[in-house]
C-alpha cells in the first residue's frame, strides 16, 4: 500500500475549493482506486493522505481531466506553496473502533 502525503501553505480558500475537495475526494474513493482520504487544514497548513493500492493509480489519479483543473486551481489560486511525498507503507498496525 501507498500513501500520498500532500502538504500546502493556503493562500486563500473558497466556496469554490470546499465544492471541488469535496466532490474530487469521493471521486478519487469511489473511481480511482483511493482507500481512503483524509485531510486537515489548521490556520494556514493543509495536510492530507491519501491511501493507495499502487503507483499505477496514483499516476492515473494524477492525470485526471477534472483533478488537473483542481490541481491549477491550487497553484494559481488556493496555495502558496505545495509538496507532494509518496511513500510505500511497509507495516501498519492499531486497533479498530468499537
Amino acid at each position: 500500500m501507498y500513501v500520498v502525503i500532500f502538504r500546502a501553505r493556503v493562500a486563500q480558500l473558497d466556496a469554490r475549493y470546499s465544492d471541488l475537495a469535496g466532490q474530487l475526494r469521493q471521486r478519487a474513493l469511489d473511481e480511482f482506486g483511493c482507500r481512503e482520504f483524509v485531510a486537515v487544514t489548521e490556520g494556514q497548513e493543509e495536510i492530507a493522505l491519501s491511501y493507495w493500492d499502487s503507483q499505477a493509480d496514483i499516476l492515473a489519479w494524477k492525470a485526471d481531466s477534472e483533478h488537473r483543473v483542481a490541481q491549477s486551481l491550487g497553484r494559481d489560486q488556493w496555495y502558496q506553496h505545495y509538496s507532494v511525498e509518496i511513500a510505500q507503507i511497509e507495516r501498519a498496525y492499531g486497533t479498530r473502533p468499537a
